[in-house]
């Protein structure tokens, strides 16, 4: 199986098409792949896992990208029979890795372009690489749905707006047609000490310490941080976050931070144009309290467009989506397949 990686798009396609199983990590390779800025992701591969069978007409398949830092491994508890959110025996998911994230093309695995040397990308970069490899891994030319979550709901925007023709669905969980004042000073705040440990030749990896612990402050409301830990634990907690800066490469952090900074899908569609595509298409979950995506942007498309959508409202933040799991899982098995 672990072969497999190997073989061109197109054999992986033919494999999976009669797989009744999901594969392990699989690549797509693209080549030297051209993104918005000019610049080239030489050697671009795009990793990926798939669940379910894709049908014989090709109009069932599912597309769930990643989340900031996250792998396409940790998606898979969302994915299974009928009760998982998403059910692998009506739908062909796929779950891919975005640019950036240590498995698709990123600074920490390119062997041509390592670190400092890869280029820089946007969202819409990333949604073009998957609509180039859903093409030449198994032909498929529209998307029963695209569903993502934080910044794969950033993704999931930018697919409605780049490819509408291409895209039956949109569901965003706690992401964002484009990013706000808030969300700006968050990143630039965890992108700053990576950047000055660049500039200076410093430890990456101690920078990372800070960035952790800046990104950890905004992933739950204080409300819900004082409710549920104790002052006493306060320093384990911070030794805790620490060690799991280790397991992240600054540059993949900060460079899929850079692509969000300048994430905006109006710049591709305006507001009343993919306002009106979400009115009859979209679901948009968003959270009040989220420190982490400003709430707003979906706020205002939702009462712009009157797309379906789901307001969470308790104190969780950021991860209001964990907290209210079973009610949005019920809410996107419906959506989608209404009619």
């Amino acid at each position: 199986m672990l072969a497999l990686r190997f073989f061109p798009c197109l054999l992986l396609g033919w494999f999976i098409f009669y797989a009744p199983r999901a594969l392990s990590q699989s690549f797509c390779e693209l080549g030297d792949f051209a993104l918005e800025n000019g610049q080239i992701i030489k050697q671009c591969r795009i990793g990926y896992r798939t669940f379910g069978r894709l049908n014989e007409d090709k109009n069932n398949a599912i597309l769930f990208p990643t989340y900031f830092t996250g792998k396409s491994d940790a998606l898979r508890s969302y994915v299974g029979g009928k009760g998982k959110m998403l059910d692998s025996t009506r739908y062909f998911i796929i779950l891919t890795d975005a640019l950036g994230n240590g498995v698709s093309s990123s600074p920490s695995n390119s062997t041509l372009q390592a670190g400092r040397e890869f280029p820089l990308f946007t969202i819409a970069d990333m949604v073009r690489t998957q609509e180039a490899m859903i093409r030449k891994q198994w032909g498929i030319e529209k998307l029963h749905a695209v569903i993502g979550i934080s910044m794969g709901g950033m993704q999931a925007f930018q697919w409605m707006a780049a490819f509408p023709a291409k895209v039956g669905k949109m569901i965003s969980l706690v992401g964002t047609p484009k990013l706000g004042f808030s969300d700006l000073l968050l990143w630039q705040s965890e992108i700053q000490p990576i950047e000055k440990a660049l500039q200076t030749n410093g430890n990456l990896q101690q920078a990372m310490e800070t960035t952790v612990l800046i990104h950890a402050y905004a992933l739950y409301t204080p409300s819900w941080r004082n409710k549920n830990q104790k002052t006493a634990d306060f320093q384990s907690f911070v030794q805790a976050e620490i060690q799991k800066s280790a397991s992240f490469y600054p540059l993949d952090w900060a460079w899929q931070a850079k692509a969000m900074m300048a994430h905006n899908a109006y710049k591709t569609l305006p507001l009343d144009k993919l306002g009106e595509l979400l009115k009859a298409r979209g679901l948009i979950v968003y959270a009040s309290q989220d420190l982490m995506v400003s709430p707003q942007a979906c706020a205002d498309l939702v009462q712009y467009s009157g797309a379906e959508h789901i307001v969470l409202t308790d104190d969780c933040g950021h991860l209001a989506t964990g907290c209210n799991m079973g009610r949005i899982s019920e809410r996107v098995q419906a959506f989608l397949q209404k009619q």
